[in-house]
């Protein structure tokens, strides 16, 4: 069995968001790297998933481990993953260290909680651990357009000290499929860890020419 790449775990959390597919190819690119991923899905995501895939997502942890690896068709790494309901999983805890949390997608009533200190389900606790342990906290938001109380939910959590990534793509890689699209912003959000196990085209500058 290889060596973990990482010591230390990132917890992949995953709210009621429209945009599975963000957190399905950020899982495989850090099996694939053969990172440790502790991961906790929302309530909602169970609804998501029906209504995006038109699959269901089953609760038992063993089986769900199977079935987030069968998404991602990845079988590398080290992939725990916890129901959303145990608030006494170790990544509840402070004194559990771990590489910081990704939450993707991010609804806005998963960041309109989290600023607002609540810790109702295990999710909401990791995102509140990372931010009092003084981890990185990444969340990319899945909505459009911003209230305006999403937007003070969004600054009260960057003051917080809270990275956003808003899944927002590029296109000077020259994206050809959906997967070029998503991983552009997969790829942004583990840079935020230090994290560069997606393979990305990287903006390297142009030469200007003179008239």
């Amino acid at each position: 069995m290889p060596e973990l790449h990482a010591s230390r775990p990132l917890i992949l959390g995953v709210s009621g968001a429209s945009g599975l597919i963000y957190a399905v190819r950020a899982l495989k690119f850090l099996l694939r790297a053969n990172y440790a991923v502790e991961l906790v899905a929302s309530k909602a995501t169970y609804q998501v998933w029906q209504a995006e895939q038109g699959i269901r997502m089953p609760p038992e942890p063993a089986k769900q481990e199977h079935f987030w690896r069968e998404q991602a068709d990845e079988y590398g790494g080290q992939l725990i993953c916890h129901p959303a309901s145990n608030v006494g999983a170790n990544i509840a805890s402070g004194s559990f260290r771990t590489l910081g949390m990704l939450i993707m997608p991010c609804s806005m009533s998963t960041v309109a909680k989290v600023a607002a200190g609540l810790s109702a389900d295990l999710l909401e606790r990791s995102a509140d651990v990372q931010l009092k342990e003084g981890r990185r906290l990444v969340l990319v938001p899945r909505e459009t357009p911003f209230s305006l109380i999403h937007l003070r939910n969004l600054t009260a959590l960057a003051e917080a000290g809270a990275r956003i990534v808003p899944a927002i793509p590029a296109w000077y890689h020259h994206p050809q499929t959906i997967e070029d699209l998503v991983d552009f912003v997969v790829a942004r959000a583990l840079d935020q860890f230090e994290i560069d196990c997606v393979p990305l085209q990287r903006w390297q500058g142009v030469d200007e020419h003179p008239d």
